[in-house]
């Protein structure tokens, strides 16, 4: 956690800009030269940004402008007051009120005032840092709210990542918490690479997706290949529900250290048009440089098949396909597609994908290595059952096997009897054929 003086300082240090500015311009005085300081430099709360995005003085006083309101409210109302006890209109110096925040919250015009004054050249500068093409935007740093039609864009609030005041405030980053504005959880698991029991050429597969994990940031940036290659990596899980599609995707960020969403479509996708696009602008924009997995489950009905236009609402879904093309294909990090059929997917997509992973039912030699591995040690198993004999009989996938594995451990401590019987497995069995729809 940031030490509390340095971030007073940092405060004080902007308090004393401001009042240079303000008695310059109230007193006719002159502007202190505080952008030449050594001292803005050494502010160990914003060392990290300075030190890896090599920032410049005005760069510092707007993060630091912005993040004030986050923790001094009163900041900017207590500088003013001294200058205008009366109060009074100041439309030089912007700022806004928010809609619970009852202090000043600064604008683009703020950060023109206290960094330029009059200066229009100077002006225009701080104007160009806060546009798009600066990387405060681009990486999500600080950016201007939007305004009404043919009001000054500088008069938009100046806005900072919840993430940025989290980390030069508490010194950590808390997870983003699964809400109408992020439809989408952090997935974790205990199992590991040895619970989970695939084909072969299946696991041949994963590992390649490990392996671009690994080596991604050494291939674009060490030899020289991010101007060939798109960043970021996609992949197509396809096969039946229950064959290990979801473990697979959090088992490739537990071991790889990166958090795993998994993405909830029904909060995505919605009959309105343009909302589809928004709900998944903000999903992207939270997940952009985190180097994050996004897992799509179930993923036909975001990525099916493109129709031929015959309405209004076909088109603006071809139109949503397309916006996720365009997002998919910018993102630099992993995003993987599940699906229960392959042919769901719209061939748009299926080119843009590097691994198509086929995630097929368990066979019996698979199943036999499940069924071992389902049961708890403290469990005793009777010497009738024989896994090789059951694993050939029945045909049921890997979440198949821990559903029933649950089950007869529940029955099993209910009795008090610590061993599985023969009957006991195979009404468990009976018992998920028939909850799948299976004949039996």
């Amino acid at each position: 956690m940031p030490n509390i003086s340095n971030l007073s300082a940092a405060l004080n240090y902007l308090n004393s800009i401001l009042t240079s500015r303000l008695n310059a311009y109230f007193n006719k005085g002159t502007v202190m030269e505080t952008g030449n300081e050594a001292n803005w430099k050494a502010d160990k709360i914003f060392a990290r940004l300075i030190c890896s995005h090599q920032l410049l003085f005005e760069e510092y006083v707007i993060l630091l402008l912005t993040l004030t309101p986050h923790v001094q409210p009163h900041f900017f109302s207590q500088i003013l007051l001294s200058f205008l006890p009366d109060g009074g209109d100041f439309p030089e110096f912007g700022g806004v009120k928010g809609a619970n925040h009852r202090g000043i919250m600064p604008t683009g015009e703020t950060a023109q005032f206290i960094l330029a004054g009059d200066d229009l050249e100077k002006r225009l500068e701080i104007q160009k840092i806060l546009s798009s093409e600066h990387w405060l935007y681009q990486k999500h740093f600080v950016w201007l709210d939007q305004v009404h039609d043919g009001e000054p864009v500088m008069s938009g609030r100046l806005i900072i990542d919840p993430e940025i005041v989290e980390q030069l405030t508490t010194g950590t980053v808390s997870k983003p918490r699964f809400s109408i504005d992020f439809p989408a959880e952090n997935i974790e698991t205990e199992m590991d690479w040895n619970d989970l029991v695939l084909h072969p050429k299946t696991l041949i597969q994963i590992k390649e997706i490990e392996h671009w994990i690994s080596h991604n940031q050494t291939l674009l940036f060490d030899w020289g290949m991010k101007k060939r290659v798109k960043p970021g990596y996609r992949a197509l899980f396809y096969g039946p529900p229950g064959t290990g599609k979801t473990l697979t995707a959090t088992l490739l960020g537990k071991y790889t250290k990166k958090d795993v969403y998994r993405i909830d479509l029904s909060r995505v996708v919605s009959k309105y048009i343009g909302e589809t696009e928004k709900n998944l602008s903000r999903l992207f924009d939270k997940a952009e440089n985190k180097n994050w997995i996004l897992f799509f489950d179930e993923a036909d009905a975001l990525f099916g098949k493109r129709t031929d236009i015959r309405d209004a609402h076909d088109k603006y879904a071809n139109q949503e396909v397309a916006y996720l093309l365009q997002r998919i294909e910018s993102y630099n990090g992993l995003v993987i597609l599940a699906t229960n059929q392959r042919g769901n997917i719209d061939d748009a997509f299926i080119r843009r994908f590097q691994a198509i992973i086929h995630f097929p039912m368990p066979g019996a030699e698979e199943r036999e290595a499940i069924w071992r591995n389902a049961f708890p040690v403290q469990m005793e198993i009777s010497d009738e059952i024989d896994w090789h004999l059951v694993a050939s009989r029945y045909e049921i996938t890997g979440a198949g096997i821990i559903n029933v594995a649950h089950f007869c451990a529940i029955e099993v401590l209910e009795n008090q009897s610590h061993r599985l019987g023969k009957n006991l497995l195979e009404a468990a069995i009976m018992r998920e054929y028939i909850k799948e729809g299976k004949v039996v």
